[in-house]
């Protein structure tokens, strides 16, 4: 029978992470998870181009320690072609990331705005408006559905 000494060694020598190292790992991730979402849940930081750098370097660093720690990426010599598909995965992510950006930032800029105020939508569907420019508005940006002006019902 073996050993627990074997079996370790038998782990590491063969690229298994260590119960240690994956816990190093998990906890980085949770880490690098709370980050962002309690920048964005909180709402504390005004500047919305900092909150998104801060959301984006946290998923580079949570790439790098999935990378590292879980799928046990290295740079020896026999790892070489795994090291150069992560690569390719991280530049493909990268350009997803990137285009996914551009798309959100073309859609907010280009999409006509509904009103920011000055109606309510109702449980039933039935959305009430405080004037008739504002049904205007609804109507005319392709709202559908019972739309009335408060007071001409």
């Amino acid at each position: 029978m073996s050993t627990a000494h074997e079996h370790t060694a038998h782990a590491e020598s063969h690229g298994h992470g260590s119960f240690k190292s994956l816990m190093t790992g998990f906890v980085l991730a949770i880490i690098l998870t709370i980050i962002p979402f309690g920048l964005v849940m909180a709402d504390v930081i005004s500047s919305k181009i900092f909150v998104l750098a801060v959301v984006m370097i946290c998923a580079a660093a949570q790439i790098l320690v999935h990378l590292k720690y879980f799928l046990l990426l290295s740079s020896h010599q026999e790892q070489g072609w795994t090291m150069a598909s992560a690569l390719l995965a991280l530049i493909l992510l990268l350009i997803v990331l990137a285009g996914s950006l551009w798309v959100m930032h073309n859609m907010n800029e280009y999409m006509m705005p509904l009103p920011e105020s000055g109606y309510t939508i109702m449980d039933d569907g039935t959305i009430v408006c405080a004037t008739p420019e504002i049904a205007q508005q609804l109507r005319d940006a392709g709202v559908t559905g019972e739309i009335i002006v408060q007071g001409q019902q």
